[in-house]
């Protein structure tokens, strides 16, 4: 449920609220909106009626939430959450575009993606420094290694930067290098990764798992907020259909239907979806028809070399083009790039 506090409500009110939730075993989450304060609380349904919120100081109103999704629910919050990332913002009226290659390789070839990237708009840069792989043989990051280099091109060019973690151990080495986390679709499940996110100070990108319906991945999110952690920004990338001439799906009825049923920013990677570098630019361009908040692209300096995903990956060139393209499918949508 959540609880909708009046706009002349006093401190001594909101903590006697927050006080009466928690002694019936209720968590309280504090949702700042540009209007009002809501109290989102997580617990046992059955013991609502009981608590006789209505008749407190301060309360306007007790509203139930009928999606097993609390926190994370258009019910809880009407306004889009704004998630900030060094300069970046998700979740407002300008399109964000995270641009960079799939691996952290070398510094001049990271290097070298985030002056190209950063020139063509992108205002934030990729780079894998732990890559979960199918097989054990292939190229799987530099490690720490990959997180400082990552670090040390960001204060060169400006960039923010993201990066995905696999665990406890690689969460807390990324936190000290990079400007926000990534759950990868391989983890979107994994919860006491979830939880430890949720634990942290980052913005955590979460990606939908391949086989993972929208309730899922949005439960998955609910994770990360229960935790307390608010800046979470949702990434459509593919799932995993019946069709093979692709490498996975991608699902753009599901960013129109989370924006409807969720206040979080969400996002599209056209890479991960197609595999194929050839369909990148016209699946960015649907997704922001679509109403995306921004999208993840791949870029690399030299995709023909490249040590991981190099057939979906954008040249430079290619991504200027996109980028320019994308301007003019943002204005139609009365955005900004």
């Amino acid at each position: 449920m959540v609880v909708v506090m009046k706009l002349t409500a006093r401190p001594e009110e909101i903590a006697a609220v927050q006080q009466r939730l928690e002694q019936a075993g209720f968590q309280a989450h504090f949702i700042h909106g540009v209007k009002r304060l809501v109290i989102g609380a997580v617990g046992d349904r059955a013991a609502i009626n009981s608590l006789g919120l209505e008749a407190l100081a301060g309360v306007e109103r007790v509203v139930p939430i009928m999606k097993p999704y609390k926190l994370v629910s258009r019910e809880v919050k009407g306004e889009n959450s704004l998630i900030k990332v060094k300069d970046a913002v998700f979740g407002g009226g300008k399109l964000v575009v995270i641009a960079g290659p799939c691996a952290v390789e070398s510094r001049e070839q990271l290097l070298t993606a985030a002056r190209r990237v950063r020139q063509a708009g992108a205002m934030v840069l990729r780079g894998g420094a732990f890559k979960p792989r199918t097989s054990p043989y292939s190229f799987r990051g530099l490690g720490k290694e990959g997180l400082q280099l990552l670090a040390e091109v960001a204060r060169e060019t400006g960039v923010a930067t993201v990066s995905e973690v696999l665990d406890e151990a690689s969460l807390e080495m990324a936190l000290e290098y990079v400007d926000m986390v990534q759950v990868g679709a391989r983890n979107m499940q994994n919860f006491r990764l979830l939880q430890a996110v949720g634990c942290c100070q980052k913005p955590v990108l979460l990606k939908r798992g391949f086989s993972a319906t929208i309730d899922e991945w949005l439960m998955a999110a609910e994770y990360i907020l229960s935790e307390g952690n608010e800046e979470v920004i949702l990434c459509e990338r593919g799932i995993r259909t019946f069709e093979t001439a692709t490498r996975n799906t991608l699902d753009l009825s599901a960013v129109s239907l989370v924006k409807e049923l969720s206040h979080l920013p969400v996002i599209a990677d056209p890479s991960h979806a197609t595999g194929n570098r050839k369909l990148v630019s016209p699946m960015s361009r649907a997704a922001v028809a679509a109403g995306a908040d921004g999208l993840i692209i791949e870029v690399h300096p030299d995709p023909a070399h490249a040590l991981c995903d190099g057939p979906q990956s954008l040249s430079p060139d290619d991504f200027d083009l996109l980028m320019g393209e994308l301007q003019g499918i943002a204005a139609a949508m009365g955005r900004d790039l």
